[in-house]
């Protein structure tokens, strides 16, 4: 699957990035190895590797994308993912 309009921290500028922030395009982080998605001001997104960070606009964008929810600040919607994937 291709990435969905992925905005990587290393490939935007801090500025740009601080202005779509500020903008509210940016509502959401994410690590693309782990493919974990969560808030911005998330104790556990904060202390990612930048070339590990990406942003994305909205859930509906971290899901297309293939990532889960963060079970730190996105601790109800991680239940409702952990609890709906099947066992093998």
């Amino acid at each position: 699957m291709n990435p969905v309009n992925l905005i990587n921290h290393t490939e935007t500028s801090a500025v740009r990035l601080r202005m779509l922030i500020r903008q509210g395009i940016i509502t959401l982080g994410g690590n693309k190895k782990l493919k974990i998605y969560g808030l911005l001001n998330c104790k556990s997104g904060k202390r990612m590797k930048a070339e590990n960070r990406v942003f994305f606009t909205d859930e509906q964008q971290a899901i297309a994308n293939g990532f889960r929810p963060c079970g730190n600040c996105k601790r109800n919607l991680y239940k409702k993912w952990i609890y709906s994937v099947p066992e093998n």
